[in-house]
Parts: structure tokens; C-alpha cells; sequence
């Protein structure tokens, strides 16, 4: 999956960027509070190093991201950057000010300074990737940047368009990483590689399930996939969430595997409660003593155990979801045992997707992780096999 692609870093190191406008699609779309202010900002962290590049090497640079999901030509004060221009002043250290109306041109941007331009999907035809807009941004600047993996799945006029008509087309340190680091975990894995993919429903993951059970030794699931997959294997789930209807696709993935001497772990045994919620009482099972009125909301003990010693063996990781319903302290113990095995194991880990982040930081295990993904979408449409559209672009560009 190493992407040929003109990287951004090259037209540094050639000196191509001094004097040149260079126009940057970011992804900055971070939390705000009620009072309009950034809560948490890894994004823009992210972001960073492909700005200061470009202002090290003399460009005048302009950044947008999308913040929300505004409506087109109908910008609301609570979707605008302002308080991402504050944030991102504050860690360039220099002052970046906010352009409004950016697509008609109309501002100067000098040499070494940092504009952030407004809101990119309040613009009419961003999200149809419109190709007049997209012909009007790409006036704007010599040399397009795009570092947003979190939106290289979308086909939009800051992500795609742009691409096709600048003089310049590359990506950014940002996008490199990503994908450098999903090539390394999918395209040529130290083996074994052991996927868990873990949520609510098979039916949102299938495409995801069957493209990993051609490629990896051990796929891993959890949450109600998991319970689909226990009803396959002819054992009991009470009246947790599943698929009934697509355990026969569960079957089939098992029996795949089965045939390349791969494995799909059953768990053998459950934490049951009666009713959801986080006062329920938990209660652990074997996973054939599972009532008619129970509710499967973690992996127990004995099954955590086993997957850990699968964990420690292996050579490639890919994370995507929690195996419980790790939100509530009584049913997050096989979340936390995984999450602890991942950090502890010597393979290449590489994480995505939101509830899967908001695992990572709730047990601290950030900096064990080999590679966090900034994108949840375009992470699973990796894992599906799909090519994305921005990506895809800046390689034909690159050709």
C-alpha cells in the first residue's frame, strides 16, 4: 500500500516551496465546548509538522479544514475556524488569521505567513466535489498539500478537485504516516497478523470482516459482531445485540479461515447482565450457560486470557473497536485486558477508528501504540480494500 505519491517533504528538500503559495487541506475538525472553545486538539497537533515545513521553506501558506458539517452557503457562527485560528496560533507561535469569502481570492498571503481559510464545506459544491470550485481554489495557490487522511475517503472539491487542476499536487507528512503505516500493517505484515475488529453489527463490517479473513492469521471480534459469530458456532446469546440473519456470513468467514489454517476466536466465556446499564450487575459465564433473558456486554475472564497469550505471539496488529461495552466500569475488563496486551506486545499496532481512540486514552496506552490512525472512515475503507479517492488522485497525479 506505500503510496506513489509526490510527498511534500521532497518539494522542501528541492527547495520548490520558497515563494510559492501553497494551499493545504487540512483536518481540523476538533471538539468545541459550548463556548466555542477547542476542547481537545490532537488534530491540529497532528497538523503542525506539514505548516511548519512549508513556512520553514518560505511559503505563503493557506490552510482550510471542514469544523462540523455545515450547511452549504449557510455558515453559522458556531461552525466557523475562529477558535481553530486561536488554537493554531498558539502552537505555531505566530498569529494566523482567518480569511472569510476565500474562494474568489481577493487576500495576500506573504511569504512565511499562515492563513486559515474558512470553513471549506460552507462553500456550495464542496461536498459534490463541483469542479468549477475546484478549478477556483486551484487558481489560488502553485502547490497543493493534502494532509487530512481523516477525509481521503470523500470525494469533495478540497480533497479531490483541487488535486486534479493544480500545478502541484502532493501530500503531506500526515497522509504519508497513514498510509506508511497501514501499508505496513496490510501490505507486507510481519506475521502473525491478528486483526480484531469489534462493534455493533456485522452488516456495517462485513466488506471489512471478509477482506481481513483472506489476509490475516487470527481475526478477532468482539461487541455484538462477536455475538453474531457466537450464534454461528451454535452457542447460546440470551437476548443480546446480533445478526441472526447473517450468521450464516459469519459461518462462512469461519470456515474461510478455517481453510488457510486461520482461526476466528470464539469466546468461552461472556459478563452477562440482565437489563444495560451501568449499574447492572455483572455477571461472568461460560459461554454455553448464557440465559434466554441474559445480555452478553463483555468477554470474561478465561476468553481475555486466551487472547492475550494470541496477542503476545503475534507480529502485526489492527485495531478497531472495543470488545465490550468498555464505557461502564463492570463491563470494560475485556476492553482494558486488550488494550494492555496490544500496548505490551512487541508487534506493530496500529489503532483507528473513534471508540477505539477513546479506549486508548481512557487506559493511557497512547505512546505503546505503534501507529494511532486520525481516521475512522477512511481507516475502514483501508481495511476494506478500497482505494481512496484523494489518494488515488495524487497518485495518478505522481504517474
Amino acid at each position: 500500500m506505500k503510496a506513489s505519491v509526490l510527498r511534500l517533504e521532497d518539494l522542501a528538500a528541492r527547495d520548490a516551496l520558497r515563494g510559492k503559495r501553497v494551499f493545504i487541506r487540512a483536518d481540523l475538525n476538533v471538539p468545541l465546548d459550548e463556548q466555542g472553545r477547542v476542547v481537545e486538539d490532537t488534530r491540529i497537533r497532528a497538523s503542525l509538522p506539514a505548516i511548519a515545513m512549508c513556512v520553514k521553506a518560505g511559503a505563503a501558506v493557506m490552510v482550510t479544514s471542514h469544523l462540523g458539517r455545515p450547511r452549504e452557503g449557510a455558515l453559522k457562527p458556531e461552525e466557523s475556524l475562529a477558535p481553530v485560528a486561536v488554537r493554531l496560533s498558539e502552537r505555531l507561535g505566530r498569529n494566523v488569521r482567518l480569511v472569510q469569502d476565500w474562494v474568489e481570492g481577493g487576500f495576500d498571503v506573504e511569504p512565511g505567513e499562515v492563513v486559515l481559510l474558512e470553513n471549506c464545506r460552507a462553500n456550495p459544491g464542496e461536498k459534490s466535489n463541483d469542479d468549477a470550485l475546484a478549478r477556483k481554489m486551484a487558481h489560488l495557490c502553485d502547490i497543493y498539500v493534502n494532509d487530512a487522511f481523516g477525509t481521503a475517503h470523500r470525494a469533495e472539491a478540497t480533497t479531490e478537485g483541487i488535486a486534479r487542476h493544480a500545478s502541484v499536487a502532493c501530500a503531506g507528512p500526515l497522509l504519508i504516516a497513514e498510509l506508511d503505516a497501514l501499508g505496513k500493517a496490510l501490505g507486507a505484515p510481519a506475521r502473525p497478523l491478528v486483526a480484531i475488529v469489534a462493534g455493533s453489527k456485522v452488516s456495517t463490517k462485513l466488506t471489512i470482516l471478509k477482506t481481513l479473513a483472506a489476509k490475516v492469521d487470527q481475526l478477532i471480534v468482539g461487541g455484538g459482531i462477536a455475538n453474531t459469530f457466537m450464534l454461528a458456532a451454535g452457542l447460546p446469546i440470551g437476548k443480546s445485540l446480533a445478526e441472526p440473519d447473517l450468521a450464516g456470513e459469519a459461518r462462512e468467514i469461519m470456515d474461510l479461515m478455517a481453510a488457510r489454517g486461520a482461526s476466528v476466536p470464539i469466546p468461552v466465556d461472556v459478563v452477562c447482565a440482565k437489563t444495560f446499564g451501568a449499574s447492572a450487575p455483572a455477571t461472568v459465564k461460560d459461554s454455553q450457560d448464557v440465559e434466554a433473558d441474559d445480555l452478553i456486554l463483555d468477554i470474561g475472564p478465561k476468553t481475555a486470557t486466551m487472547l492475550t497469550e494470541q496477542l503476545a505471539r503475534a507480529g502485526t496488529i489492527v485495531w478497531n473497536g472495543p470488545v465490550g461495552v468498555f464505557e461502564f466500569d463492570a463491563f470494560s475488563h475485556g476492553t482494558e485486558t486488550i488494550a494492555r496486551a496490544i500496548a505490551a506486545s512487541p508487534a506493530f499496532s496500529i489503532a483507528g477508528g473513534g471508540d477505539t481512540l477513546a479506549a486508548i486514552a481512557k487506559y493511557g496506552i497512547a505512546s505503546e501504540v505503534g501507529y494511532i490512525s486520525t481516521g475512522g472512515g477512511a481507516f475502514l475503507e483501508v481495511l476494506e480494500g478500497k482505494v481512496l479517492p484523494a489518494v488515488d488522485i495524487l497518485q495518478r497525479r505522481a504517474g
